[in-house]
């Protein structure tokens, strides 16, 4: 098997609350193949997909419930400490859940978390030992 991912797929409980978050807070343009049953942003790479949580649950043939922790976070890393202020401070501006303020973080980055409208946690984060090159796809140095 390659050593890739294709999508990151999101069951949501509601795909029209999901999408303004994904278009209007985040600032992301649906792709053309989207419909009214799925929608599908292109990121530097990869492919991130809402689609109603009962129908990925019953796609997948599992229960749908479920509520917590889901042990797992998304990641949106910045090429500096002070975008990390900035974007925070933007999405805060536009309504979004902050979960964690920015702050100095034990392993030497600087990390926000915010959450969805479905709970999902994104780190907002400057890690300076993962330099970004100009589509902001992370580079391993030499």
């Amino acid at each position: 098997m390659e050593q890739r991912l294709t999508i990151v797929g999101l069951g949501v409980d509601d795909l029209e609350v999901s999408n303004d978050f994904y278009e209007n807070k985040f600032g992301w343009k649906k792709m053309k193949s989207s419909n009214d049953d799925i929608s599908f942003f292109q990121l530097n790479g990869l492919l991130l997909s809402l689609y109603p949580r009962e129908k990925l649950a019953e796609d997948a043939g599992v229960s749908h419930e479920g509520n917590g922790f889901k042990a797992f976070s998304l990641a949106f890393n910045t090429r500096t400490k002070e975008e990390v202020d900035e974007l925070i401070q933007i999405l805060e501006a536009k309504g979004v859940h902050i979960v964690k303020q920015p702050e100095s973080v034990f392993w030497g980055g600087y990390s926000s978390y915010i959450s969805d409208p479905d709970g999902n946690l994104w780190e907002i984060a400057f890690n300076p030992y993962l330099p970004l090159d100009e589509k902001g796809n992370t580079v391993e140095e030499a």
